[in-house]
């Protein structure tokens, strides 16, 4: 007669068996906090210095809960909530201005384990835009929710409001005051097209580093499961409700196991136009490209011969980083279970 195991060693040997499993599986984090016109002679090395102190603490915080058995999309979270709390970064606390004076933001949220999303559109009051819009994915419906009709939801789920003028930030406003005298004298150049043409003229005539700026993050953790996690306060002097690529799945963010996970920084109007998280997931899927070379391709490739100017952070199942860009330099940093923690700026990093 076969020997037959007590019932409570049989109940507990899958438990153990997926416990062994996720300690020896690979887990990692990638971060970034925007790209642009990020040139090193503009730093002081106690700015310097600083910008990669929070860096670092971002991801750090992200990979201590994936070491220690937590989500992707928790490790994720906590690790855009130290981007958003700082007036170094354009989303949250350092959020640009609209050409009105205020603050108006996104974020969006994105599990690889089922493809589940949330995002937010257009928020004024909402301290923490990546944990509104990792409510909508969870609590509600839908995926994306804008204005204030995600404010309203939001109070549904217990988050507090805030004044706008919470976002306030002196570099911030002195930036809204350049790039309008740049717009200004745009416009003036331009009188007498037809239609918006002056607008148009204007808005281009605009640096980089006017319309760029966000944070994200990717992370995958024990269980095999990647996310995405993109936040932004948008683009400095930003009328008409003008909505970026941040809060696009597909375009600023996107996940899914069967690929990869990413989050885009940049200039959002191309980023919504070429669909760039998701096309790099799918050059992985569908071609067997690594996310190495399929980031390169779209970010380098695609983008910017047509004048798409930005960076990725991804991350697929094996733990394996790409951190691509084609601007001057990109805030970014990751760790992984074998690979120390790397904090970068500059190109040269």
């Amino acid at each position: 007669m076969k020997k037959m195991l007590p019932l409570f060693t049989c109940l507990l040997l899958p438990a153990f068996a997926n416990s062994t499993l996720a300690q020896e599986a690979p887990f990692a984090i990638a971060i970034h906090g925007g790209a642009g016109t990020i040139e090193k002679d503009r730093f002081s090395p106690e700015k310097e210095a600083a910008y990669r102190a929070k860096l670092q603490e971002s991801v750090e915080v992200g990979y201590a809960i994936l070491e220690q058995g937590g989500t992707s999309l928790d490790a994720l979270t906590a690790a855009i909530n130290i981007l958003e709390n700082s007036p170094f970064f354009n989303a949250g606390k350092g959020a640009v201005y609209t050409h009105d004076e205020s603050h108006e933001m996104d974020a969006s949220i994105m599990y690889g384990k089922n493809r589940q999303a949330g995002a937010v559109a257009g928020v004024k009051h909402i301290e923490n835009p990546i944990n509104l819009a990792r409510l909508v994915m969870e609590k509600s419906v839908h995926v994306m929710l804008s204005g204030d009709g995600a404010e309203e939801f939001a109070k549904t789920q217990g988050v507090n409001l805030v004044a706008n003028k919470l976002f306030d930030t002196e570099h911030r406003y002195k930036s809204l005051q350049r790039a309008k005298a740049k717009m200004k004298k745009a416009e003036e150049a331009n009188r007498g097209q037809k239609g918006n043409k002056d607008y148009q003229a204007a808005h281009f005539a605009l640096d980089t580093e006017y319309k760029v700026g966000t944070v994200g993050a990717v992370a995958l953790d024990k269980y095999g499961d990647i996310a995405a996690g993109t936040s932004t306060g948008g683009m400095t002097n930003k009328r008409y409700g003008r909505i970026g690529d941040s809060p696009v799945i597909g375009a600023g963010t996107f996940a899914d196991n069967a690929s990869c996970a990413v989050s885009a920084t940049g200039h959002g109007e191309y980023f919504i136009r070429y669909n760039v998280a998701a096309d790099i997931c799918a050059r992985v899927k569908y071609q067997g490209k690594s996310i190495e070379q399929a980031g390169k391709e779209v970010i380098h490739d695609v983008l910017f011969p047509i004048g798409g100017t930005g960076g990725v952070i991804i991350i697929d199942t094996q733990g394996n980083i790409s951190l691509p860009f084609n601007t001057k330099g990109m805030y970014r940093a990751s760790k992984s279970n074998t690979t120390a923690t790397y904090v970068g700026i500059f190109k040269e990093d």
